[in-house]
């Protein structure tokens, strides 16, 4: 007798997995063409995924990159959900370091600095 492999909505496990608040969101990224299983591009939420698949979807605004190596079978707290997938995708990009204001008039916060780096007490 063959051993049956386990399958699930592709919807239903991004969902499961907490990539995604809502099933209809999930639903929504996978109608719309954007996820890629296993380097297909699919357009239908009912797709079937199983343990061994990889995922490529957009996620805010970055491209996350995952392999499923659990189905599972509700929505529990993340650490459940981490252990349905092991993360693929390539590191975030350093956030930016907030650039000075040039000729823009000092906000309240930056006159304040600067009073008392003269000794002036405003308070």
């Amino acid at each position: 007798m063959a051993e049956q492999t386990l399958t699930i909505r592709i919807d239903k496990w991004l969902w499961y997995a907490r990539f995604f608040k809502t099933r209809g969101l999930a639903t929504k990224i996978v109608n719309g063409g954007h996820v890629r299983v296993n380097s297909n591009r699919i357009g239908k939420a009912s797709h079937s995924v199983s343990a061994g698949d990889t995922l490529t979807f957009p996620q805010g605004n970055r491209i996350r990159v995952a392999r499923i190596l659990a189905v599972g079978t509700r929505r529990g707290p993340a650490p459940e959900a981490q252990a349905l997938y092991e993360d693929l995708s390539p590191p975030s990009p350093p956030k930016e370091v907030e650039k000075p204001r040039v000729g823009a008039r000092p906000t309240k916060k930056e006159r304040r600095d600067a009073a008392k780096l003269k000794g002036f007490d405003l308070e």
